[in-house]
């Protein structure tokens, strides 16, 4: 019995380690890109500290005591990082039902994809009137197209936004070249004309992530805002520096909060085991819309679980 709490202590003392040092390394994210990198990691570090604890209270002497002092100094780290997501404003809300509701759908459909079927299916049943798809295949383009006969802008690109009708106009900001990917349109709706756009941004791990980020930034300052839905796979979690500075400038409200839709244990991170931990599909809209609803998909084959927001016009004052 002695030698099995010595070894858990030292299990425990190890994990603690491990997880007080990389949460308070992910504090330097603030002026580091490779340590906000860490950041996304926040909820399998508190995770960690917490099992840390466990072990070493089943330990002795030192290693119980460094283990779980080291243990409490991972998870207050790590929930520093994530509860700032949980204080912050999420924007006007509606009641279900309220009158101009429309639903959105975001949804990484993962290109290697062959659940077209069940794909195709499951949105003609949520009855969306916006789908936006990152990684869309010309296959599955043509699918949906079939069964609905929705307009698609993007439809020569990896990301696509599909409508009941055709877009009004397309005004297409000025980006440097081959730096983001895009695509948006303003559509007619019983509420009056609104703007959608859809971005697929890269791995926060590197410099062109931020660059993108920037980019980004721009294209939304040449936008009218009020109306704008803008949603993507952004790569990226709210427990991340970079995103809550997007969040402050991109001039919208993310009206998903938390909501883990990574990874699903299919896809290309095909496992055994699935734990969605990481938020990196979200939904902005501007101060013309109300949030109604906010919820996850289904498991539809991809490495991404779609999000569908139900949002719905503010009243004019």
């Amino acid at each position: 019995m002695h030698g099995l709490r010595m070894t858990l202590g030292a299990s425990g003392l190890i994990l603690a380690i491990v997880c007080a040092a990389l949460a308070l390394l992910a504090q330097g994210g603030r002026i580091s890109i490779p340590l906000d990198a860490i950041t996304h990691l926040a909820p399998l570090l508190l995770a960690g500290a917490a099992l840390a604890a466990l072990l070493s209270g089943l330990g002795e002497g030192t290693a119980r005591l460094a283990g779980l002092g080291l243990a409490l100094v991972g998870a207050v780290a790590a929930a520093a990082l994530i509860v700032p997501e949980f204080l912050r404003p999420l924007g006007p809300t509606a009641a279900l039902g309220a009158p101009g509701q429309i639903k959105v759908i975001q949804f990484n459909v993962w290109r290697g994809n062959r659940n077209l079927k069940g794909i195709t299916d499951w949105i003609v049943a949520e009855k969306p009137d916006l789908v936006f798809l990152v990684e869309a295949t010309p296959a599955l383009r043509d699918m949906i197209k079939a069964r609905t006969g929705w307009s698609v802008i993007g439809s020569q690109s990896s990301v696509m936004v599909f409508t009941h009708a055709h877009y009004l106009v397309m005004n297409r900001p000025e980006t440097p070249p081959k730096t983001l990917t895009f695509v948006n349109g303003t559509y007619a709706s019983s509420s009056g004309p609104l703007e959608a756009m859809i971005t697929h941004l890269s791995w926060p791990s590197t410099a062109y992530h931020t660059e993108q980020s920037q980019v980004l930034r721009k294209v939304l300052a040449q936008m009218p805002k009020d109306r704008l839905i803008l949603s993507g796979d952004f790569n990226s979690t709210p427990w991340s520096f970079e995103r809550r500075k997007d969040d402050v400038g991109y001039g919208l409200t993310r009206r998903d909060r938390a909501v883990p839709t990574w990874p699903t244990g299919d896809g290309p991170w095909r496992g055994p085991v699935a734990l969605p931990f990481a938020p990196i599909d979200h939904v902005y809209a501007g101060p013309g819309w109300a949030t109604t609803s906010v919820r996850r998909g289904p498991n539809l084959g991809s490495d991404h679980y779609p999000l569908v927001v139900t949002l719905a016009p503010v009243a004019p004052r």
